[in-house]
Order: structure tokens, then C-alpha cells, then sequence
């Protein structure tokens, strides 16, 4: 790393003090509870207070984080309203997955996704918003083991947004799309106010095809099973802060943001029962995605830290940043809950998968304690893993 950010020094502080515990009342929170400090205060990355109440009545940040309060706004607000009740197979239903799954008359099973993107910046090193619109959502409908098929666009266009970056973005969704081997098929387009839209936000929704031998699902990991992770950890979520806080690396840190169908589809192949749940790596990283995994199945899971490759570059800017790796957002790594006698096979087919190198088996599922995730650290000992509070870098997908 060549470069530091001389405005770095109060955001590190801040961030200490949240993974010390400890907080100066008087500057930081006001007699409501709720962030005092104007986000201006925090320079360009726009950080918020890192403990939100969870009972605040108003949305905060971190409802969007991939954390405790995004869980919890889904479980209590969200699925009481729209889970079906009736007696067809569609709706929402839990355990939830990253696709919903519908079942045609004739016996074909569909994968169903949608997902928006409100990133910044735009542009990044080894992507952009456009790219990330395409590959986010083929990637969910990839975790149910589904071939992506379809795409719809949805925009939100800012008044101002310069026809040249839009034109930019487009492409770029153009030959995502090829390169995954899907189609946009449809989409929308609305336009907001100068000053109320922060120039893009975009809206995919997918639609793919699930083989006859696939059932992938939370419901289906059992005690025993082995945990692989298809690569390095973090980059994503890096690459995104270096533009926003200026860092420079002696190489070139590109974002992971990568489609995952062929990668899913070779493990499959090879052994598609032996596959009981997949989960991407975006919002919260990898420590958030075993966490929901942990507690949606019922079960406890057991990490080797050593296990879990981290670039370090990504290991040197967490440190800077008072980032743990573990929460960083990836766009191209997922989590593969497999049955114990196929993992290494699985692991083998993995490392053949471009972009997959550094796969490795991390850890097992144990019956107990359900929900917990504990980590063995490199040291000997272990700590929680547990679901993030707060938001430590909104916009990053």
C-alpha cells in the first residue's frame, strides 16, 4: 500500500471504540439514542453510527447491511405480510433461500429472483453498477443450483445523470449479460429529481431453471456436513472502499464480481445430491452468511480461521479501515454446505473452476449450539462469529 488517506485517523478511532465497546456518549449520541454526528462528519464513505437501536421507528443503514437488523426487518415487518398461506407451492417461505421456487403444472421447478442495486461509485476497479446488476442476479438464482435463463432492468435515473455514463452503464449490463448467457428481456425507466437519485439505481429480477436433481435448500444441511468456500475473501468490498477513501495498492485490487452458474453447475454435475446448500458472499460477507445458514437449518458451525484465504492487500486495508474481513461483501464467492464423504471431490471440482484457485474446505456443521457460528483462530482459541449490529460500509452492491 503506497498511499494513506490523511482523513482516515477519526474514522479509525471511531471504529475502534465500536469493537472495544466502548463509546464517548456526549460526542456521539444524542439523549434519544440515535447518531448525533452528521455523516458529513465521517468524510466520503458515509458512515453511520455503528450500533443502531434496534428499536428505532425509523430505517437506518444497517436495516440494509446484511446484519442483525436487516434479518430482523425481514422476519417481523416483511414476511408476516407477504408469506402465503394457501395450498399452491409459491410464496415466501422459510426457511429462506436467495431464489424463490415455483412449480409449474407440467412438474418443472423455476427459480424466481429480484435484487437492487444502489452502489457508489459507479464505476470501480474490475466493475461497475451495471455489471453488478447482471452478475448479482444471476449469482441468487445460481445458489438454487438453477440455470439463469431470463432478466428484467429496472432503472432509476437522477435529472442531470450525463447520457454518456448511462450509456456506460448499459453496455456494460449488455455484455454481463453475454458473458453469463442470459437475456434482458424486459424493464422500466423512471426518472427522479436532481439531487434525488444519486445518479443510478437498478432493479434485476431473474428467472432461471432448476434440474430435475437439484434440491438445494438451508432445510437440507445436517450436522456432519463439510463448509466450502470457492475463494479469497473481502475484495469486492475493498475495491469499493479504495475509490471511495483514496487508498492505492502496489497491485491492482479488483473487485471478485464474478457470474457463478457454470461454477455451480460443474459441482452438479459431478455430485448434485451431495450438494445441500449454496449461499453467496454479498451483503454482511461471509460471516453473515453463516450466520443465516447456522440459524435458518438449526444447527451450529465450526471454522477453521487459518482455513480462509484472505488477500493481503484486502488483510492490510481491513486493518486500516478497522474493517473485520469476514463482513466484507464479496460479488463472486459463495459457500457450499456439502455432505462429509463428497467434500474433497467437490473441493477438487472447485479448483478447476476459474477464478476458484484458492477454494478450500473451512469448517463442519455441528447439531449444537443451534445458530451459533464459532471461529478457531489461528492461535488456538475461538470467538463468535456473530450477526453485525450495525453497517460497516453501506452501498457496496
Amino acid at each position: 500500500m503506497t498511499k494513506r488517506p490523511n482523513h482516515l485517523r477519526f474514522e479509525q478511532r471511531w471504529t475502534r471504540e465500536r469493537q472495544d465497546g466502548t463509546r464517548d456518549n456526549q460526542n456521539i449520541f444524542s439523549k434519544r439514542g440515535e447518531c448525533a454526528m452528521a455523516e458529513g462528519s465521517f468524510s466520503g464513505s458515509g458512515f453511520q453510527c455503528p450500533l443502531p437501536l434496534s428499536s428505532s421507528d425509523t430505517i437506518q443503514l444497517a436495516h440494509g447491511g446484511g446484519g442483525r437488523l436487516m434479518r430482523q426487518l425481514i422476519t417481523e415487518l416483511f414476511l408476516p405480510q407477504f408469506r402465503h398461506t394457501g395450498e399452491t407451492s409459491e410464496g415466501l417461505r422459510e426457511p429462506p433461500h436467495d431464489s424463490a421456487e415455483i412449480r409449474l403444472g407440467d412438474g418443472t421447478r423455476m427459480a424466481f429472483t429480484t435484487d437492487s442495486f444502489v452502489v457508489s461509485p459507479l464505476f470501480f476497479p474490475g466493475g461497475d453498477i451495471g455489471k453488478l446488476a447482471v452478475f448479482g442476479t444471476v449469482n441468487d438464482l445460481a445458489m438454487s443450483g438453477a440455470k439463469p435463463l431470463w432478466l428484467s432492468a429496472g432503472f432509476i435515473l437522477e435529472e442531470g445523470l450525463p447520457l454518456d455514463t448511462l450509456r456506460r452503464v448499459v453496455q456494460s449490463m449488455r455484455q454481463a449479460a453475454e458473458e453469463a448467457g442470459v437475456r434482458i428481456i424486459t424493464g422500466d425507466t423512471k426518472v427522479v429529481d436532481r439531487g434525488k437519485g444519486d445518479g443510478i439505481y437498478i432493479n434485476t429480477t431473474g428467472l432461471g431453471w432448476i434440474p430435475e436433481n437439484v434440491h438445494i435448500s438451508p432445510s437440507r444441511i445436517r450436522p456432519g456436513d463439510k463448509i466450502l468456500l470457492s475463494g479469497d475473501v473481502g475484495r469486492h468490498g475493498i475495491a469499493i472502499m479504495s475509490v471511495r477513501e483514496g487508498l492505492q495498492f502496489d497491485n491492482a485490487l479488483p473487485s471478485d464480481c464474478a457470474p457463478l452458474h457454470r461454477v455451480v453447475r460443474a459441482m452438479v454435475k459431478r455430485a448434485a445430491d451431495a450438494i445441500h446448500c449454496l449461499r453467496d458472499l454479498t451483503r454482511g460477507g461471509l460471516a453473515s452468511a453463516l450466520n443465516e445458514l447456522a440459524m435458518d437449518a438449526h444447527v451450529a458451525m465450526v471454522i477453521n480461521e487459518q482455513a480462509i484465504p484472505v488477500e493481503p492487500a484486502v488483510a492490510a486495508a481491513c486493518e486500516l479501515l478497522g474493517l473485520d474481513p469476514y463482513y466484507v461483501a464479496n460479488e463472486g464467492r459463495f459457500v457450499a454446505v456439502v455432505r462429509a464423504d463428497a467434500a474433497e471431490e467437490l473441493l477438487a471440482v472447485l479448483r478447476e473452476q476459474a477464478g476458484c484457485t484458492s477454494a478450500q474446505i473451512i469448517g463442519e456443521v455441528q447439531p449444537a449450539p443451534a445458530g451459533v457460528v464459532e471461529l478457531r483462530t489461528a492461535l488456538g482459541g475461538s470467538r463468535v462469529l456473530d450477526l453485525l449490529s450495525g453497517e460497516q460500509m453501506p452501498r457496496i452492491c
